[in-house]
């Protein structure tokens, strides 16, 4: 599985802007796969905690049936409006990976939740590069580690 932790430690510099990010604001998008495979995007709440990140779900709620059915999901920070510079944005963020169930914190512990630890397959942080005539996109995979490239 692989942590936040891990991600911190190979790759410093993204963590920091994806942190940020996902923190700059109390709602994420989630995105889930129905039964019949279809997508599914919903909010749900999530911290970085313990060098995991980590979400729960209201027990009985779609998003919850879909993970535990099917474990792929994909999180997207908080959308913010941009800023009147696109060069003063900081960024967008998403994470991918499978939702590891896990014992929920004895404060969070609802009948019939679900509370999870990301196992992540990819990050990824996009922002306006300088100057601002293109997209720098920096991501991490298990596999390749961090890289980053611009899109013009």
């Amino acid at each position: 599985m692989a942590t936040w932790a891990e991600i911190e430690k190979s790759a410093p510099e993204l963590a920091e802007k994806v942190r940020a990010a996902f923190q700059a604001g109390t709602n994420k998008t989630i995105a889930t796969l129905r039964k019949d495979g279809s997508p599914r995007i919903s909010a749900v709440e999530m911290t970085f905690e313990d060098g995991q990140a980590r979400f729960g779900m209201m027990g009985g709620s779609l998003k919850l049936l879909d993970v535990r059915r099917d474990p792929r999901v994909a999180l997207h920070c908080p959308t913010l409006e941009p800023p009147e510079s696109p060069s003063d944005w900081p960024g967008d963020a998403k994470m991918a990976g499978r939702a590891v169930e896990v014992e929920p914190p004895a404060e969070n512990a609802m009948p019939g939740s679900g509370y999870f630890v990301l196992d992540i397959t990819e990050v990824v942080h996009t922002k306006v590069g300088d100057p601002a005539d293109h997209l720098e996109i920096s991501t991490w995979h298990p596999d390749r580690g961090p890289s980053t490239h611009k899109r013009y």
